[in-house]
């Protein structure tokens, strides 16, 4: 026995646990104070029972008083049904897996990146330096056009890899959901950087042959948080369109948009971003609950575009040689951080437990005490942070208090498929499934952060166990993960 423990045989307790046990009993008693309410309540009720029964004898000898008693509560319980929204479920969802020949390590960037003999050797070394801390695998995906020598950025490529991207994440979609493609009522698709004319989504409405009446959008420019506002869009017309299918597509092309050119700030994106894409299929019939995955509960959208400094953090532009590129901003990390700060203060009364909103606000109303950071995983079981880099993960993990095992799904994404903009959130997802932890009544918190510059956040609870033998984009590689990732990882090309 350790010369720490009591002569009876048990440890002490140190202050961080006692704390912990202090805090938890604050928590239950709090949350049951309802319940904690009602025994006065029954009390009285008992009490005055003979006065209650004086009134119902009341109404029951006068029919007048009784006829528009009922009258009144059944137009109350029609209204409130009527103006109640109507709930949303997620049917399912699926991510693109591009062919193992699109694979591209690394290294493989480096040698490209030198192949096209546009940079020079100081910006080499330093896409090379930001690849050996940037928390990437070496099974990423990149376009075809890219991988060819001299690269190819003409428009026919950047559309095929787009709508392989698309298409792909779609059929896998359509055939796990066994939804027909004429019965898609609301379509919303979105894409940053890359939008030709007709849209993408005009073509999916006419590799699919969706119906002529369907509700087609098209949103760009939105950044890598655009998938959650896609979401929030399609939540928002199923409110207005009932028995409805939404199909919500979000992808970013790579190929297009690659940098050539030797500025700095522009050449962070070059190093970040991959192949990917998501599909996932919301609708508002009840029929369909029975056998949806998810039921979306919250969308919050914080938008810091009214501040230049938030504007411009990440910003299309030609560098001094008129190469377009995209600059990201040495105060990313901080902007990103505010934007956090706000969305979660909106969000936190919808989804924290009365204990933390108590805890929260006490440190408001007393100025001189540090601002208490709720602790959100008493809120959700499952976290899906946007993949858009190392720091912006560990920045997160810090900010709200979150452990290894949460941050799991969205580091492995990271590793395994890179950034691939606003889909990156369903790859994480996949993964939390893929490892069999979604369990029915788990609420998943989805947090995305884009040019604007916004932060936005999806809340979702499981409607049913996801099974192992649900397939997805993890499949046959989920057993090799979680693996370790070093903080740098030499390249050596």
């Amino acid at each position: 026995m350790s010369p720490a423990a009591s002569k009876n045989g048990h440890f002490p307790l140190t202050l961080s646990v006692k704390l912990k046990y202090v805090k938890l009993g604050y928590h239950y008693l709090v949350t049951n104070s309802v319940y904690l309410l009602l025994i006065p309540l029954a009390a009285v009720i008992l009490t005055n029972l003979s006065t209650a029964n004086l009134l119902l004898d009341l109404c029951t000898k006068n029919s007048a008083i009784l006829t528009v008693t009922s009258i009144s509560l059944a137009l109350i319980a029609t209204v409130h049904v009527m103006r109640s929204p109507r709930k949303v479920y997620l049917l399912d969802f699926a991510c693109y897996k591009p062919f193992p020949g699109n694979l591209c390590s690394k290294e493989t960037h480096m040698r490209v990146s030198s192949a096209t003999g546009r940079f020079t050797a100081e910006s080499l070394d330093f896409q090379r330096k930001i690849l050996e801390r940037s928390g990437y695998g070496q099974k990423m995906h990149a376009p075809a056009g890219l991988m060819a020598t001299p690269p190819d950025q003409s428009m026919a490529a950047a559309r095929e890899e787009t709508e392989a991207a698309m298409f792909g994440a779609i059929d896998d979609l359509l055939d796990k959901s066994r939804v027909e493609a004429r019965e898609i009522g609301v379509l919303v698709v979105n894409s940053s950087t890359f939008n030709p004319t007709p849209s993408l989504s005009a073509a999916i409405v006419n590799h699919y042959k969706l119906r002529g009446n369907v509700l087609s959008f098209n949103l760009g420019g939105m950044g890598c948080s655009a998938g959650l506002i896609a979401v929030d869009l399609a939540k928002r017309l199923l409110q207005v369109h009932p028995h409805t299918y939404a199909l919500v597509v979000s992808t970013e092309n790579i190929c297009r948009n690659w940098y050539l050119g030797n500025h700095r700030p522009m050449l962070v994106s070059n190093c970040l971003f991959r192949v990917g894409a998501s599909a996932v299929l919301l609708t508002n019939r009840r029929s369909e609950r029975r056998r949806s995955k998810y039921q979306l509960l919250h969308t919050v959208r914080t938008h810091k575009g009214a501040d230049d400094r938030s504007y411009r953090c990440v910003f299309q532009e030609e560098d001094q040689h008129n190469i377009v590129g995209v600059s990201l901003s040495k105060d990313l990390m901080a902007i990103a951080g505010e934007a956090l700060k706000t969305n979660i203060t909106t969000l936190g009364p919808f989804v924290l437990p009365m204990s933390e909103q108590l805890l929260f606000l006490a440190t408001l109303v007393v100025k001189k005490i540090e601002p208490y950071i709720p602790d959100f995983k008493m809120a959700f079981e499952h976290f899906c942070v946007h993949a858009g880099g190392r720091s912006v993960l560990d920045e997160v993990e810090k900010s709200l208090g979150l452990t290894e095992w949460h941050m799991e799904p969205s580091r492995m994404t990271l590793y395994r498929f890179g950034n691939t903009s606003s889909s990156s959130l369903w790859y994480e997802l996949a993964y939390s499934e893929a490892k069999g932890r979604v369990m029915r009544g788990d609420r998943v918190w989805q947090i995305g952060f884009g040019s604007g510059f916004k932060c936005n956040s999806a809340v979702w609870r499981a409607l049913r166990d996801i099974g192992l033998e649900e397939k997805n984009s993890w499949d046959g590689e989920i057993d090799e993960f979680p693996v370790h990732v070093p903080r740098v990882a030499p390249i050596v090309y």
